[in-house]
Formats: structure tokens, sequence, C-alpha cells
């Protein structure tokens, strides 16, 4: 019996060799991030302030990543749609959102949403705030804040104030000016910034709270006026520096600043977040973003994920109290 086992043991031997030296060889490395295109959802139209940030950081990122960052725009819903996409997607980091105040407040707008806004997002970085600006067209004969109370007082729910869509930062400084101004406006949403501003330049409507980087090209063509900016202060923006504050022309505590920030699906690894975000502070301290903000009013940030998250976490708690009391809703 002996050769048997002998002959047994050395036929096993033999098998398993190969399969010891594929264990024992090295394992492939895996691909460093990013590898292929990263794509960077704007839940509003084309031409708006939204978009026009994310164009201009999209660029930058691309070069430093090495991979091109592709703009998505998917409008509609309240910034729900793209938000939503970006909730679905595989959290590897090839897919981010880049939000807005919407982000924030639509918990509070909408009684029931497709993803839980808490759960579904990891903060990548707060890109920067800027002020909102009621602009009108050059001909309107609301010159002042006090002309568009007064305007809108003579003639209760006439005058029209556009939005890039329901819950955004243009649609609720709107509201909170309604009601700390004691007026009533009618609301027209728009799937986006552009076409918000389309309708405000043909006198579909009469005036509009809208970011300050949707509107500052028409500013400085003259196509448009600015009558007030949202914020606590005046802009440093050179094309903004005069314009009063609406709370300094009649309407005392009135804020409604408005942000951009980048959020990736939750659960996409801590490291892949850290590139992201590193890449991103890249984008905002160019000297070619910095021109761009400065002109626009935004002031930069580019903090740590753990900042942003703190930061959006305190506006959803203070937008949401302003939206109760208002009676504010998406409809």
């Amino acid at each position: 019996m002996q050769p048997f086992y002998t002959a047994f043991f050395r036929r096993l031997a033999r098998a398993a060799i190969p399969l010891l030296m594929a264990a024992a060889a090295p394992v492939p490395a895996l691909a460093a991030f990013p590898d292929k295109p990263i794509r960077m959802v704007v839940p509003f139209a084309p031409g708006g302030g939204t978009d026009l940030v994310a164009r201009a950081m999209g660029i930058t990122m691309g070069e430093d990543l090495g991979q091109p960052v592709i703009v998505d725009n998917k409008p509609g819903g309240s910034t729900i749609i793209g938000t939503d996409a970006v909730a679905k997607s595989a959290p590897d980091g090839y897919t981010l959102v880049m939000a807005t105040m919407a982000h924030a407040v639509n918990p509070s707008l909408h009684k029931k949403l497709p993803f839980d806004t808490e759960k579904a997002f990891a903060p990548v970085m707060l890109v920067g705030r800027s002020p909102n600006v009621l602009v009108v067209k050059p001909d309107s004969p609301i010159k002042t804040v006090q002309d568009l109370i007064a305007a809108a007082r003579a003639k209760p729910g006439k005058l029209n104030y556009a939005s890039q869509g329901a819950g955004t930062s243009a649609h609720l400084a709107g509201e909170l000016f309604k009601a700390m101004a004691k007026v009533e406006m009618n609301h027209i949403p728009y799937r986006g910034a552009g076409p918000a501003i389309t309708d405000l330049l043909g006198g579909q409507v009469d005036v509009m709270f809208a970011t300050a980087a949707a509107v500052a090209p028409h500013l400085e063509s003259g196509k448009l006026r600015a009558v007030a900016v949202t914020t606590a202060q005046r802009s440093q923006a050179p094309a903004l520096s005069k314009v009063p504050t609406i709370a300094e022309s009649g309407v005392p505590n009135y804020v409604a600043d408005s942000w951009y920030g980048l959020f990736a699906p939750a659960g996409t690894p801590p490291a892949v977040i850290t590139r992201l975000n590193a890449a991103a502070r890249k984008a905002v301290h160019t000297e070619a973003f910095r021109k761009r903000a400065e002109q626009e009013g935004l002031a930069i940030s580019g903090g740590t994920p753990e900042e942003f998250g703190r930061y959006v976490k305190a506006e959803s708690q203070r937008w949401s109290k302003v939206i109760k009391d208002a009676n504010i809703t998406a409809d």
C-alpha cells in the first residue's frame, strides 16, 4: 500500500503547486481614482448661475484629476430630478451634484422626496456663498425697494416675480420678502435661471431675486438693473458695491443669501471624497475662478467636507422655521 500513498501525495502536491503560486502572486493594484470621466450634475437648465459655477470649476477640476469633468444638466422638480439621479448613482466618486440652497430646504417644502436628504449624500465642499440680487428691466418704474413695496401694495397679487424653480434661493428670497414687507406677489417658477431671466428681459415677469452669478452679464451689459442685494452687508463685487441691501432699504433684518456646494452619493469612500475635495479646493482658488467670483459677489469657501456638512444642517434648520412660519409650499 505504501507505493500507492506515495504516488497519491505526489500527484496532490503537483496539483497544488499552481494554486500556491497563484495565491503567492502579487494582487494587481486597483486603478487609481479617477480612471474615467466624472459627471457633475447641475439640477438646473443651462445658462443659470449654478451652471456657470459648475462649468468654471469643472475645467480646473478635470485638469487636476486628469479626467474630464462633464456637466450634465438635469432640470426640473425643484432640483429633485437631478439630485435624485445622483442619490441613486454608484457611490464611487464618478457622479457629483452641484447643489444649492434648495438641497437644504426641499425636505421642508415637500412632504415626500424620493431620497433621504440627510442619509443619501456625502458632502464634498461648500464652494461659496453669494447674494441674490433683486433685478428689474432698465425701463421698470421700480427703482428702489420702497417702489416695489408701494407697487405691490397698490395692486395686491398683480406683480409677478420669477425664480429658477420652486424651493430655490430666488423663490425663498421672494417669499421671505413678501412675509417681511407684508406684500402680495405671484411666484412664477421656471426650469432654471436662464429661462426665468429670458422672460424677465421680455417683460413677462416684473422682478426676480436672481443669483448674482446668473445676472452678472446682464447687469454689466445694462440689460438688467440691480435694485438691492439680499445679504446682510453690501456685496464687494464691483458691479454691486453701490447697490443697497434690502435690509437697509426698509425691510430690517432681511437676509437671504444663496450658496453652491458639491455632494457625492452616500457611501463614497473617504479617500475619494478627500481627493475630490482637494481638486475642488484647487479649482476655486485659481486666479480665473477668483476673478469670476469677485465679479459676481461669490464669497469663496473651499473648506472641508465636515464643515460643509455642518453648514447645510444649520441652513436646513434655519429655513425650516422660515418655511413653516410663512406657510410656504412648493406649489
